[in-house]
């Protein structure tokens, strides 16, 4: 099987030249700026200390300007470039990622097809997780090919009824937040002609920047004029999701700073948050832990993956309901901030079946 990895190029000019940029960098300030230490943040980039020092050094002699600054005594610190070099690649593989990834699936499909092996594969449109990213890259390893599409939940589903994809993922919050999510989706979800599978249960608040300086709590601080918000693009049930919570305490979206301002994935909008562009925004608590950020809880929400109900007999949908039961599987999600797995892998035969939780 072919296997296609795109990746953003940048490249940068300054008066001592022009040079490709190396990722690799953001890496090394990722961890630089979480731990303080160099040695602990070569090693956690899986590269030499040497490597990250020599790394480092010949960035700041193209800039013209340091990256870390070392103080005896007080380990090592960003400076401002090094904190804006940072948040500038975060948010660029935060942002392009989904579409690198769904751009080269495309590829992948096409120039596999000569080679198709149909009982291996398995089409995949799904909302952008880190549950969904841990379970394909464990499927490689099972010999499941996964060609998987982020799509919005709404749009995934649409594209399983229309017979675009064997298996469509997608959320729906515990509780009563929950009830208007479940009948949106159970209109296209006819009762006994598909099955759902359960992949993970995950926490969805409000990310806020860290020390949460805003002192952001509630919704209600949104109409503050003082706090900005970055909202998830239309289509996308996180987006519903907070739009419902709006419209049931009765808030004006008109005076919400940012409400039009959209980010695709929950990591984009941490890494806006994390670069001060913005005060706060409705995301999933792995995605706030990633940027060292703070959450402010809201709701529990299950992730579920949808599939026709004859398709459950299939080689590959068999291997792949067995790799959400493995231990594998259940130790990638639990390891995720705010994931559990305890309804990984199991069937329900429609939403009405399904847990609504408190």
């Amino acid at each position: 099987m072919i296997r296609i990895d795109l990746r953003p190029v940048w490249r940068f000019r300054t008066r001592a030249g022009e040079r490709e940029f190396d990722f690799q960098l953001i890496a090394i300030l990722g961890e630089l700026d979480a731990s303080g230490k160099l040695t602990q943040a070569a090693e956690k980039a899986g590269v030499s200390y040497r490597h990250a020092w020599n790394l480092v050094g010949e960035w700041e002699a193209f800039f013209g300007s340091p990256l870390v600054s070392k103080e005896r005594g007080r380990g090592s610190s960003l400076t401002a470039l090094g904190e804006r070099l940072l948040w500038a690649g975060r948010r660029a593989q935060a942002r392009l990622a989904p579409e690198l990834e769904n751009l080269a699936a495309d590829f992948e499909r096409s120039l596999n097809e000569p080679f198709k092996e149909a009982a291996n594969q398995i089409v995949v449109q799904a909302s952008h997780d880190f549950a969904v990213g841990a379970l394909r890259g464990l499927a490689g390893e099972s010999g499941i090919q996964l060609d998987l599409q982020y799509r919005g939940s709404f749009d995934a589903l649409a594209a399983l009824r229309r017979g675009e994809c064997e298996v469509a993922g997608f959320h729906v919050p515990e509780g009563p937040l929950g009830q208007l999510m479940r009948a949106r989706y159970a209109e296209g979800l006819a009762f006994g002609r598909y099955r759902l599978v359960g992949l993970a249960t995950r926490e969805q608040g409000l990310v806020v920047r860290p020390g949460n300086p805003k002192g952001i709590q509630s919704l209600r601080d949104l109409l503050r004029g003082d706090v900005r918000l970055v909202n998830r693009k239309l289509g996308s049930v996180t987006r519903a999701l907070l739009e419902f919570m709006i419209s049931r305490e009765g808030l004006d979206r008109e005076r919400i700073r940012g409400y039009d301002s959209e980010e695709a994935t929950h990591g984009a909008v941490a890494a806006l948050i994390a670069g001060q562009q913005a005060d706060v925004g409705l995301g999933v608590k792995a995605a706030a832990v990633a940027y060292r950020l703070d959450f402010v809880p809201v709701c529990t929400e299950r992730y579920y993956l949808a599939c026709h109900a004859n398709a459950l007999d299939a080689p590959a949908m068999r291997k792949l309901i067995a790799l959400l039961r493995s231990p594998a599987f259940r130790d990638a999600v639990v390891a995720l901030p705010g994931y559990t797995a305890s309804q990984a892998g199991m069937l329900l035969e429609s939403l009405e079946a399904a847990p609504a939780g408190r």
